[in-house]
């Protein structure tokens, strides 16, 4: 397969995983600045998804103070934010015409859709009308997206080039997510919560659930109080969970393993590695030793994954 070919399928689901899941972090985040709590700590959220989103210096060279509004307007419509939703689902959509040829209609037209009917919606002020609305018209449209490959796409090389992106983006996505979110109490997260934490930090931990659809899985798989060092475990280790680290990875080394060349046995090690070490960890280990830490070392390694997929297999230098 072109190696051209192949980076636009890879960044085609990498943008649109990632518009999902830029929506899903601001839905949370507008969602939980409705209950009461102080000013300190609604900006402490805004500013958080500014750092999981690596967008602060960014910001701060647009705007003087971090407000929801202005967060939300960045992080949404701004053009100039290459991290955008507005941006993220231009870029999908631009990938997916440079290889029209290799997806079928209903992936084009999904995604060519996606881009028209957002642009429509902004316009109109669908989204200042309702952002909540808004956000799972995203998260929908990206649930449509994957859907529509798995269910119209032969299992060739450009399958599993789409689903690498995908799943390469949601592990750093979820990552951050939970790292930012644990170190908001403001520790290293070593398994401990105080007596006058419990209040705050169910609304806290629920939010977070809820971000990554994990709300009803947790009382499914739990059936108990949320508790902070569950929600890491569920994130983190099972694999059951769709939008956990490891079942990202199992995806990845499996998509890997189809995609395989001469050049990517290097690859497909390290993710089998970092793989293995997912399943065979244990929540008390990784808390004992610090949650940001290893939250940090798997960023990095993900970060490399997806550093020599573009080296084995696209066109370097994206």
């Amino acid at each position: 397969m072109l190696s051209r070919t192949a980076d636009h399928l890879y960044w085609m689901s990498r943008y649109t995983e990632r518009a999902e899941n830029t929506a899903r972090m601001l839905d949370v985040n507008y969602q939980t600045s409705l209950l009461p709590q102080s000013a300190e700590v609604a900006k402490y959220g805004w500013q958080g998804l500014l750092s999981i989103s690596e967008l602060l210096p960014a910001f701060n060279d647009k705007y003087d103070q971090i407000t929801p509004d202005r967060v939300m307007e960045f992080m949404v419509k701004d053009e100039d934010n290459p991290s955008s939703i507005l941006s993220c689902l231009r870029a999908a959509r631009e990938n997916a015409r440079a290889v029209r040829g290799a997806l079928t209609t209903e992936s084009w037209e999904t995604q060519n859709t996606t881009w028209l009917e957002v642009n429509r919606m902004l316009r109109a002020g669908d989204f200042e009308r309702d952002p909540g609305q808004f956000f799972e018209w995203v998260k929908f449209r990206s649930h449509l997206s994957r859907g529509v490959t798995v269910g119209t796409m032969l299992q060739d090389e450009a399958f599993h080039f789409s689903r690498l992106g995908t799943f390469i983006e949601r592990a750093d996505n979820t990552a951050r997510l939970v790292d930012v979110k644990f170190h908001a109490l403001n520790s290293e997260f070593f398994g401990t919560a105080t007596e006058e934490d419990q209040e705050y930090d169910f609304y806290h931990w629920s939010a977070i659930l809820r971000s990554v659809s994990a709300f009803e899985v947790y009382r499914k798989v739990y059936r108990d109080v949320i508790k902070p060092e569950r929600v890491a475990e569920l994130l983190i280790l099972r694999a059951d969970m769709p939008r956990s680290l490891h079942a990202s990875l199992v995806e990845v080394v499996n998509d890997l393993e189809k995609v395989q060349n001469d050049q990517s046995a290097e690859t497909q090690r390290r993710a089998g590695k970092l793989l293995a070490d997912l399943q065979y960890a244990r929540v008390d280990e990784i808390l004992a030793t610090g949650l940001h830490a290893y939250l940090t070392q798997f960023l990095d390694r993900v970060n490399e994954l997806g550093w020599r997929i573009s080296q084995d297999f696209l066109v370097p230098g994206h």
